[in-house]
């Protein structure tokens, strides 16, 4: 599968999950609102997120993808099939004795990640006990990684694209079958979380069985593979932990500030993950087997990575904008029911605005990063995720104690543009990163564009005043068809290339 065509189907399946996610988070906004209980339940959901993404999203897929596809081409798929077995065996007694800890080191776990909840407080104590309940979801849900990232390297992307949707699927039911609130709205959110586990499990185990790649447990033996897989996982593991460490210093600074921040945090990180997901990690998911196979063909790395980075202009500095200037109305259509009122859709509009201005950053580095996964150096982002993580706690710790919430947003959006410019310095440097005329040229019309369709929305803006759904939908509309006409029409979006790409 090629790699537009990989893209977007790994992207109509993200949007898919992001819609549902959409509905998810109304009912969540409704039923909790953005206080002390909302607050204790992101910071529960939060903590196995991180622990998932630092055990197998992150660190384990780049260097899981890049040796299996290798071994397939070298040994036949019998080798591939055996390394992956291994490496099951292998994350599977390591996430057990990890769970089992984390069950018994919770009211640890959860001072580390909310400093700013008392010990002692009706809101650590709930902290505590939803953790308990969600953490589990980190086994199953980092198996079922392992199980998409063989079906990636296999280049079958839909089972796994689609499996996030399962989780929304799963709160959503929970939410509307029990019509819960408060804190019997959080309880059932978060044995939701376990049992939207176990289903996503099921279903890619499900996919990887019809797929000839379902692992097969064995002992994991002294394989050479299996060490040099040790040996990537580690600085990998580091570096995705350094970059998810950048969202608990928001979480550690946020629990220090009135109660609803952790809160107003999520809801606009929700809605800055919807144009992430669908354009930056798409094509990063689909450049990742592309880029393996083209190690040595430093024209073919280059060029793939050149049109990826199009695409992600063209998908992600409208949307970033978009967000920037229609925040308040956006959060205000969304969320603004039930427990959240105004004042939380004022400063959730404040954080998302904040949010946006690294969205681009954050679009472009999904792009460059598998430049590094694909030759096996999962070493060298490193340097650079540590530099991020540094810009963040200072300006975090410069800006919080001055704008709020609002500092805590901007600190991570300087973060995610000193992660960009790292991975592009020391790609130029070694010569995979060459932006060729075409490039630029189309670079240049975009930014255009983009210019001509702020003026478009903020004039339609000013003329309904307080949009309700549909005059926002019709706004955000006709500035996304004006964005659209004029790329299209000064050839920054090439119909022609990605219908091929798509079909190739």
């Amino acid at each position: 599968m090629s790699v537009g065509r990989a893209a977007l189907t790994v992207g109509a399946l993200t949007a898919l999950s992001r819609v549902a996610g959409f509905g998810r988070d109304l009912l969540i906004a409704a039923a909790l609102g953005a206080g002390p209980v909302a607050d204790a339940f992101f910071v529960s959901l939060k903590l196995a997120n991180f622990l998932r993404r630092l055990f197998a999203e992150g660190a384990f897929a780049a260097a899981f993808v890049p040796l299996y596809v290798r071994l397939r081409a070298q040994g036949g798929p019998a080798a591939a099939a055996r390394f992956a077995g291994e490496a099951l065996s292998g994350l599977t007694l390591i996430l057990l004795l990890v769970v089992a800890l984390g069950e018994l080191a919770m009211p640890w776990l959860v001072r580390v990640m909310a400093t700013g909840f008392a010990p002692g407080s009706q809101q650590y104590a709930l902290a505590v006990e939803l953790g308990r309940i969600t953490f589990p979801y980190l086994l199953l849900i980092s198996l079922a990684a392992l199980l998409a990232s063989a079906l990636q390297a296999e280049q079958r992307f839909a089972a796994a694209a689609f499996a996030p949707t399962i989780l929304n699927l799963v709160l959503i039911a929970a939410l509307l079958v029990t019509g819960a609130r408060d804190d019997a709205a959080a309880c059932v959110l978060a044995w939701g979380v376990l049992a939207a586990g176990f289903a996503q499990l099921a279903w890619l185990a499900v996919a990887a069985g019809r797929a000839g790649v379902a692992p097969r447990l064995r002992p994991p033996g002294p394989s050479p593979e299996l060490h040099r897989l040790v040996r990537l996982i580690g600085p990998g593991l580091l570096g995705i932990g350094v970059v998810q460490l950048n969202l608990m210093v928001a979480s550690w600074f946020a629990t220090h500030l009135p109660a609803g921040t952790v809160s107003y945090l999520f809801y606009a990180d929700r809605l800055v993950q919807l144009p992430l997901g669908i354009v930056g990690v798409a094509l990063g998911t689909a450049l990742l087997p592309a880029l393996s196979r083209a190690v040595g063909e430093r024209a073919g790395e280059c060029q793939a990575i050149n049109r990826a980075l199009e695409a992600g202009l063209v998908l992600g500095l409208p949307a970033a904008v978009g967000l920037l200037l229609l925040a308040q109305p956006i959060v205000t259509v969304l969320f603004q029911r039930g427990a959240f009122d105004a004042a939380d859709a004022v400063a959730t509009a404040q954080v998302l605005a904040a949010l946006a201005l690294g969205l681009p950053a954050q679009v472009l580095a999904k792009v460059l990063a598998p430049g590094f996964f694909a030759r096996e150096d999962t070493a060298t982002p490193v340097r650079v995720a540590v530099a991020a993580l540094l810009v963040n706690l200072v300006a975090a710790a410069l800006l919080a104690p001055i704008l709020g919430h609002v500092g805590i947003a901007l600190a991570l959006s300087l973060a995610s543009w000193t992660n960009l410019l790292g991975l592009a310095a020391l790609l130029g440097r070694d010569g995979r990163l060459r932006p060729d005329a075409l490039l630029r040229r189309r670079s240049l019309v975009v930014i255009g564009a983009v210019l001509v369709m702020a003026v478009v929305a903020l004039s339609a803006l000013h003329v309904v005043e307080q949009p309700d759904a549909m005059s926002l939908a019709l706004v955000i509309a006709l500035a996304g068809v004006t964005f659209a006409a004029l790329a299209w029409r000064a050839g920054a979006i090439d119909l022609v290339y990605w219908r091929r790409a798509s079909r190739a």
